[in-house]
């Protein structure tokens, strides 16, 4: 599993935001897993790791789990990750993404994101559990 350190303290090795991501060539799937407090730069430089990877499925299909990441975004800030989403869908044909929350509060601002983020070539979904993401996910 590739493992994408956030900000930290190296002397204390205090991390304050984690993104964890591996590729299952089975099922086609990019698995995320986001924990801590996650702002704007976070989120971009994951969106753009993705963009960047040529050995994904150009038809992609991505299980973010976010249950134990609090989401410090603001309304500009979804446009920005709106924007660089458009970026990455550029390189693929299609991408469904599957969102695993269990906070209200980022659930709302998942919600309001599926609506800024409407397009052609992306499908984001929200779930409460992992079960029912990946049986969305395996039905695409």
């Amino acid at each position: 599993m590739f493992k994408s350190p956030g900000n930290y303290i190296l002397s204390r090795q205090i991390t304050l935001y984690m993104v964890y991501t591996s590729f299952d060539k089975q099922t086609g799937t990019l698995s995320a897993k986001f924990e801590g407090e996650m702002k704007l730069k976070e989120i971009v430089d994951y969106i753009i790791e993705t963009k960047e990877n040529k050995s994904y499925p150009r038809v992609l299909k991505i299980l973010t789990d976010a249950r134990d990441a609090i989401m410090s975004l603001s309304i500009n800030d979804l446009a920005v990750i709106v924007a660089e989403n458009y970026k990455s869908l550029e390189q693929y044909e299609f991408i469904n993404d599957a969102i695993i929350l269990k906070n209200p509060k980022e659930t709302g601002i998942s919600m309001l994101y599926q609506e800024l983020s409407k397009t052609k070539k992306y499908r984001f979904k929200i779930f409460s559990n992992e079960e029912a993401a990946r049986h969305w996910l395996s039905q695409l």
